[in-house]
């Protein structure tokens, strides 16, 4: 080769080289660069199709086309079937090549669609970057059918340039897509610890999330007993509340991000993935990443994003996706522990009026009744009526220091500690009940399953002393490590299910719902002039872990 040859083409590259370093814009790279090789080259025209994430592989930069290609908006420029693209597609491209007839040009002249000056042929290029395959760059001029292999060199060191080029450019364009994902993460996060209620943070964080990633769907599902369970959804811009169990076969990818605690993503090439997640409203997708909520290093839930494009979370780096569900967790439970505080400052502050109470009210009023019979000993029989007003003030001082009692009993179960039997033994006593008690199973109670059947057990033996006309309480517990149940019966009056159907008391409502809050469940029957039950059934499984939580926390 002639050194004067030589010399021009080092100082093409060099050019190319300095032009591609100087922008992080694909588009304008691309355009400057064939503008720049058509400078410093014989070459005429040039175009460059990019086949990485380009549905239909659109030209994405051209040079001087002659009219015949862009006529029609550019139309012959689109699609795959053309040689160059098809060779490509079959792996049958790797390096330069000569005397490529193209089709496009071909179809243009048969059917007259405009002036093709003279270009028939063209030589073609890969642009790749190590293992990584970008597109192709096309080159032609007027009449050349054949290139050199000193062209074809050229043009293969071009490309070489033009795919690290392009691999420079994605790099940075995804490292700033991250930095405005974690931008957009502190924004979320920040709002998500705003909520002050834990019932609504589920349903309020899929729609923050959704809405601040413009993501189509998003989904949280929970663990409970053995299955998992949709509790929030986002979709089509609204927000649903929910809660919908799924069996771990039914749940798809979501089960195997719970099961294997890793992110999955799943991209289906363009077409819509049926799903039996479908069953719960989760739409049909394209590309989803299910990532697994974890609390000290254990899974608890999955959060799902799907998508109906294509390989929307493909180049998304796993770092982000897991610091989002991270973070969404911390939030969980650190509005867990508040609460978790908050009722203990509660239990606390109960704890001090009960104290209060004990120390000053109740003995100020067992010193007004202690005073009362004295002063009725000493001048009641100087007159009928200061005998009679001292025994009211007695009477009523003995009713009030026993409500007092009772009171202080609701407050604070002293007895509670020693057990939930012995304690609604000695309640019942409290009001002058006899109560038989009878319990099966020795396994520990939950804090929140025996704080919740202490007060549903008091409230239905406040029902028996008001309104069972009788004094006899039976009390049954039954522990097992599926479930725990408090039965209370007596065996007075009763009452007619018909007229408390759709009317029940404010001490019924409330022992529905400290059930139904554990995941429980409460049945109360009787019939007129029969017995009266009330049975309560709470499943350990579904509190035993957060207690377990709440023990490791505090």
């Amino acid at each position: 080769m002639p050194r004067e040859i030589r010399t021009n083409e080092l100082l093409a590259l060099k050019e190319i080289a300095e032009l591609l370093n100087t922008t992080n814009e694909m588009n304008e790279m691309l355009n400057d660069v064939l503008q720049k090789l058509m400078e410093v080259t014989a070459f005429t025209t040039g175009w460059i199709f990019l086949t990485y994430d380009h549905p239909g592989n659109p030209c994405a930069a051209w040079h001087r086309l002659p009219p015949a290609l862009t006529a029609g908006n550019y139309s012959l420029m689109c699609g795959e079937d053309c040689s160059c693209i098809i060779r490509y597609k079959q792996n049958g491209l790797d390096r330069a090549t000569n005397i490529i007839e193209c089709k496009r040009i071909s179809y243009a002249i048969a059917n007259g669609v405009g002036d093709t000056e003279g270009i028939t042929h063209h030589a073609t290029v890969p642009l790749n970057a190590g293992s990584e395959s970008f597109g192709l760059l096309n080159v032609a001029m007027p009449g050349k059918v054949r290139y050199s292999e000193d062209e074809l060199a050229l043009l293969q060191a071009v490309a070489l340039q033009i795919g690290m080029a392009i691999k420079r450019i994605r790099l940075y364009q995804a490292q700033e897509r991250n930095a405005a994902l974690y931008a957009k993460l502190g924004d979320v996060i920040q709002r998500i610890n705003s909520i002050p209620d834990l019932n609504q943070l589920q349903v309020k964080a899929v729609h923050i999330i959704g809405n601040a990633f413009d993501w189509a769907h998003v989904s949280l599902f929970v663990h409970r007993n053995q299955e998992l369970s949709l509790r929030a959804q986002y979709k089509e811009n609204r927000v649903d509340e929910k809660w919908q169990a799924l069996s771990h076969d039914e749940s798809g990818l979501v089960s195997k991000a719970f099961r294997h605690n890793r992110l999955i993503i799943e991209s289906h090439s363009g077409k819509e993935c049926p799903s039996t997640l479908s069953e719960v409203g989760v739409p049909h997708y394209v590309s989803a990443a299910a990532i697994p909520l974890r609390a000290r290093g254990r899974p608890f839930g999955v959060l799902l994003i799907s998508s109906p494009n294509h390989e929307q979370f493909d180049e998304m780096h796993e770092d982000f996706m897991y610091s989002l569900g991270d973070h969404l967790t911390l939030s969980i439970e650190n509005l867990r522990i508040y609460e978790q505080r908050s009722e203990l400052a509660l239990l606390e502050e109960r704890n001090r009026m009960a104290r209060d109470l004990h120390d000053s009210v109740i003995q100020k009023v067992f010193s007004l009744s202690f005073m009362a019979k004295g002063a009725e000993a000493v001048l009641g029989g100087d007159s009928p009526i200061v005998k009679q007003s001292l025994q009211e003030i007695g009477q009523l001082s003995q009713e009030v220091l026993k409500e007092m009692r009772e009171l202080i009993w609701q407050l604070r179960p002293a007895g509670l500690e020693n057990g939930l039997l012995p304690a609604l033994k000695q309640y019942g006593q409290t009001l002058d009940l006899t109560v038989y008690e009878q319990a099966e199973g020795i396994m520990e109670l939950p804090r929140a399953i025996e704080e919740a059947l202490w007060r549903i057990g008091q409230e239905a033996l406040n029902n028996v002393k008001k309104h069972a006309g009788t004094n006899v309480a039976y009390i049954r517990l039954t522990k097992s490590e599926t479930g725990t149940s408090l039965e209370i019966t007596d065996k007075g009056t009763g009452f007619s299910n018909e007229k408390k159907k759709g009317k029940l008391t404010m001490g019924m409502m409330s022992m529905r719902e400290r059930a139904e809050a554990l995941g429980g469940e409460i049945t109360i029957s009787s019939g007129k002039g029969q017995a009266s039950t009330v049975k309560v059934t709470i499943p350990v499984h579904v509190v035993e872990e957060k207690c377990s939580e709440e023990k490791e926390q505090l």
